[in-house]
């Protein structure tokens, strides 16, 4: 058997296996993330509001722009290294906002963030929540790896670099 064969075999065995164990996690998780700020909650809910705000400051957020949704909904293109439409469910100013990835169920990834504002002296603390699906094995083998809280700490940074604010988001059990 030539050595090439031999690499392809050992390549998916090794696949078979990821995926199998990607099978043994979870398909649904919780994450929830949380900094405290010195900005006041208005100043806040004013990024937390646009999801373009973070463009050129999240690495992660290529680009964003709002679109017509069906009946009226706010619906957002993203570009997070790939295509993704998020879809504002509720606000509630500057306290909540709750948005959900456009996606089937059958879709590789999913889910809701629920952001909540609540006042810390004459700052704010920032919470979201990830309530998220994973449908594909091999990615939730690559989310196990990476941690379920990287997105979120990554967009909670990038908040306070908008906001000029120095934080290390804390995770909630």
């Amino acid at each position: 058997m030539g050595v090439i064969l031999r690499i392809i075999i050992g390549l998916a065995i090794l696949a078979a296996i990821i995926y199998a164990i990607g099978l043994g996690l979870p398909r649904t998780h919780r994450a929830q993330s949380r900094i405290t700020l010195e900005s006041p909650p208005q100043a806040v809910w004013t990024v937390v509001r646009d999801p373009s705000a973070l463009v050129g400051t999240w690495s992660m957020l290529k680009s964003a722009r709002r679109v017509q949704g069906a009946g009226g909904r706010e619906v957002w293109e993203q570009d997070a290294g790939f295509p993704m439409r998020l879809i504002v469910e509720s606000a509630d100013p500057p306290r909540r906002l709750v948005t959900r990835i456009d996606a089937d169920e059958d879709a590789a990834f999913g889910g809701t963030w629920t952001y909540s504002l609540t006042p810390a002296g004459r700052g704010t603390t920032l919470s979201i929540v990830e309530d998220g699906y994973i449908g594909n094995p091999l990615f939730r083998v690559m989310m196990a790896v990476m941690g379920t809280h990287r997105t979120l700490d990554g967009y909670l940074r990038a908040l306070a670099d908008k906001l000029d604010e120095p934080v290390k988001p804390e995770h909630v059990k």
